[in-house]
């Protein structure tokens, strides 16, 4: 079956930046930890040379671009993956999860609000949209045991 779902190529794309970003801080260090809002314990951990930071970094950068590797399939570009549905839906779920953390922040502790945690929070709630009306979208077609590609 091919079909495109250009909902999933978005959303594979998006994943693939934030990963590439995210070897971006690596490579750029402190400077970019602190400009991406990862903190300032990590920027400090990167400034002292530790371990720490690069591993957990590259770790996220891996995860998103499995992420981008279960877009890319589910959109029709690339073999179908493993648990194309749960792992889509998880994927979904975790970026909606993030994008809308920024709620009950603002009810709860609004004095943690920053203006990086809002766009981050936007940022990330575009990326579960995306994902979610390409699951949706292509939902029937999930299902199907043939390969897409």
């Amino acid at each position: 079956m091919t079909h495109r779902n250009p909902w999933l190529i978005a959303g594979g794309c998006l994943s693939l930046i934030a990963s590439a970003l995210h070897i971006g801080c690596i490579i750029g260090g402190p400077g970019w930890y602190r400009f991406f809002g990862a903190g300032e314990a990590m920027a400090q951990a990167a400034e002292r040379g530790e371990a720490y930071p690069a591993i957990l970094t590259f770790g996220i950068a891996t995860i998103l671009a499995v992420w981008a590797a279960y877009a890319f399939a589910g959109a029709g570009l690339i073999r179908r993956l493993p648990l194309m549905r749960t792992a889509l839906v998880a994927i979904t779920a975790v970026y909606m999860s993030r994008g809308l953390i920024i709620a009950p922040i603002a009810m709860f502790a609004p004095d943690r609000i920053t203006t990086g945690g809002i766009w981050s929070s936007l940022i990330v709630l575009v990326y579960g949209l995306t994902y979610l009306i390409g699951t949706w979208r292509a939902w029937p077609a999930l299902s199907a045991k043939e390969n897409f590609a």
